[in-house]
């Protein structure tokens, strides 16, 4: 029994290898820690992310897209901007309907990340520099090589202390939160 399992599994690992896309992504980020300053954060402290990842797909309705990028975080606190930049592994698990053309799909996506860069401001206020969250959102893929996506972001686990007043009251209403474009190319 254990060997036709570990036959199915097999079978299960080369069809996903076989039907794997490696890409490159990149886009837009805009966060904040919390909602209500997303839109006004979108112009000040608005941000990027890019990196690698690999989409297999899993049957007709499912996909795995995991990903390494390195993705820029940042809100701005009584007009001081808080910019941290993260290695971000994540596993994206998409739900879709393939139309030849199109495959339109749903995305939840959990990541963890490491902190790596940050302004002065933000390394001092860092005490944490593990990260961890979830995305949610919509894309499509186009013509099996191109992707678009939309997601909101929510970190969670307490990232920052508080030095300031104006800080501890910013970071007590949340965590970096926002919402990430992305575009990305496969081959």
């Amino acid at each position: 029994m254990k060997k036709i399992f570990a036959i199915i599994a097999l079978a299960f690992a080369t069809f996903t290898v076989a039907n794997a896309q490696v890409g490159i992504v990149g886009g837009y980020t805009s966060s904040s820690v919390n909602a209500s300053q997303a839109v006004q954060d979108a112009q000040k402290a608005s941000v990027w992310h890019a990196g690698i990842a690999v989409k297999a797909e899993i049957g007709p309705l499912f996909a795995l897209q995991p990903s390494l990028t390195y993705s820029v975080k940042g809100t701005t606190v009584d007009n001081l901007q808080y910019k941290s930049g993260y290695a971000e592994a994540s596993l994206g698990l998409q739900l879709g309907f393939d139309f030849a053309v199109a495959r339109p799909f749903g995305v939840f996506e959990p990541f963890v990340g490491y902190q790596v860069t940050g302004n002065e401001q933000t390394a001092n206020d860092v005490t944490n520099k593990l990260e961890y969250g979830f995305a949610v959102g919509a894309g499509c893929d186009i013509l099996e090589h191109l992707q678009v996506r939309v997601q909101w972001f929510k970190n969670l686990g307490a990232l920052q202390k508080a030095n300031t007043a104006a800080v501890q009251g910013a970071i007590q209403e949340g965590n970096y939160q926002g919402i990430k474009i992305t575009l990305g190319l496969f081959f």
